[in-house]
């Protein structure tokens, strides 16, 4: 398929198929090696081997013998019909590493950013360099209609293939960093501080409570980088001024760990209120309350969701919850050409929501999924189908997702921060994450 080039450079995403932007992405991004030395050339070049991956990935495809199958039967694109068998994929995909579609995913992912930033979401915490959600998710267990694992019992530690940890950038809609972890016990804050070093200097880090550690938050602080995250119970703290107060809603700076036996570095921002019945508690280190308003805290961190619903679209739509097999090499592969078809149908979504002027959680990906390809092969052009009757069609929809209504604090009755107030000490971290029993100490 021609591609049309963008403004920018980077080629456009078409508007009949998916499928031509992973075959301009494969040809042009993954060379071929050279044969050398004697014995007779490959039959299946590198090329139509990963580009058959990606085209299995995206056609819904189930196991390497779908693999195999569309290589041999010459159905992909105008390459021509390979004739191998079905071992020798399964030798080339044990053999061929990861590499390939790593650097792959890191290219595609770097013009994808780029093709991006018009419609990046900037008004998603201003002040911060990057926005980005930090989250790990289990991958599915390998079904045990494999040869090999037919006979190990359910919930064998043989039958979990390890987890994904990754860096979802917020505005764009794109995982800006994944790591796939083959041991599925390991405890999330292992990786965590490797993949905050890929981030710039003052990037805004939203994190559930698995993170939550005095030491972890000091460090991010000590390394420029902001955070947010929630209140895990039972944490001590002294209140050292008060921003705010009324009722059950306060903002203010605070001392985690009010005893000698654990006490965090750096003063940190609470915000704390009711909504429904129930009290919300957060912390940040942006000390600021004008520059990051309690309201806004609570909108960001309800986006902390969109790396899961990324992570379901990677392991339910895209088909991850069904392994092809039970090797740790093919099992990354499908991983990767998984992630790379993703970004992409996520780039598509938000181009999509931009041009017809909606969030992009109210276009539907699931419908996405399901439709683009049928458009397009009734000879429809599947974009210009979804804009026009998209709402009739309700594949353009009011997103549905739970939103928590936080009190808006006007600045005019914010008690300014004293000029001469500590907001370090000397720290003691003892290794745990909050004190004895549940305290706080307001002044």
């Amino acid at each position: 398929m021609a591609m049309a080039g963008g403004s920018n450079g980077v080629p456009d995403i078409p508007l009949t198929e998916v499928e031509g932007l992973v075959r301009e992405l494969v040809t042009g991004l993954v060379p071929e090696p050279v044969a050398s030395g004697p014995g007779r050339p490959r039959i299946l070049p590198a090329t139509a081997l990963w580009a058959g991956l990606l085209v299995s990935v995206l056609r819904g495809f189930s196991s390497q013998l779908d693999l195999w199958r569309l290589l041999a039967l010459g159905h992909l694109w105008d390459y021509p019909r390979y004739p191998v068998s079905d071992q020798a994929i399964y030798r080339r995909l044990a053999a061929g590493g990861t590499q390939p579609l790593a650097e792959l995913f890191a290219q595609t992912s770097r013009l994808l950013t780029t093709r991006l930033e018009p419609y990046a979401a900037t008004d998603l915490a201003p002040f911060a360099t990057e926005v980005v959600a930090l989250d790990h998710t289990d991958l599915d267990p390998i079904a045990r209609r494999l040869p090999a694992l037919r006979d190990l019992p359910p919930g064998d530690a043989h039958l979990l293939p390890g987890q994904l940890a990754g860096l979802f950038d917020l505005r764009r809609q794109q995982w800006r960093h994944v790591q796939f972890i083959a041991d599925p016990h390991q405890n999330e804050k292992v990786t965590a501080r490797e993949m905050v070093a890929t981030l710039p200097p003052q990037s805004l880090l939203l994190c559930d409570l698995g993170f939550f550690g005095f030491t972890w938050f000091d460090d991010l602080t000590d390394q420029g980088q902001w955070y947010v995250s929630r209140l895990r119970n039972r944490t001590s703290y002294d209140v050292i001024h008060t921003f705010y107060a009324e009722h059950e809603t306060f903002d203010g700076l605070v001392w985690l760990g009010a005893y000698r036996a654990d006490r965090a570095k750096h003063a940190v921002r609470l915000v704390r209120f009711r909504s429904q019945g129930r009290l919300h508690t957060y912390l940040t280190n942006v000390h600021d309350p004008r520059t990051f308003p309690l309201a806004e805290i609570v909108r960001l961190y309800a986006r902390r969701w969109d790396f899961e619903l990324a992570a379901n679209l990677v392991k339910q739509h895209l088909g991850l919850h069904l392994l092809w097999s039970a090797k740790e090499v093919v099992i990354q592969q499908q991983l990767w050409a998984v992630l790379l078809i993703s970004q992409i149908l996520q780039a598509l979504r938000l181009e999509l929501a931009a041009r017809a002027g909606v969030d992009p959680f109210d276009v539907s990906m699931a419908l996405m999924i399901r439709w683009l390809p049928r458009l397009a092969a009734a000879g429809q052009d599947p974009l210009a189908t979804f804009l026009a009757d998209g709402p009739a069609l309700r594949f353009i929809r009011p997103a549905t997702r739970i939103t928590v209504q936080a009190p808006t604090i006007p600045p005019t009755k914010l008690k300014p921060l004293p000029p001469d107030l500590p907001l370090e000490r000397v720290p003691r971290h003892a290794n745990r994450n909050c004190g004895p029993r549940s305290a706080k100490r307001e002044n």
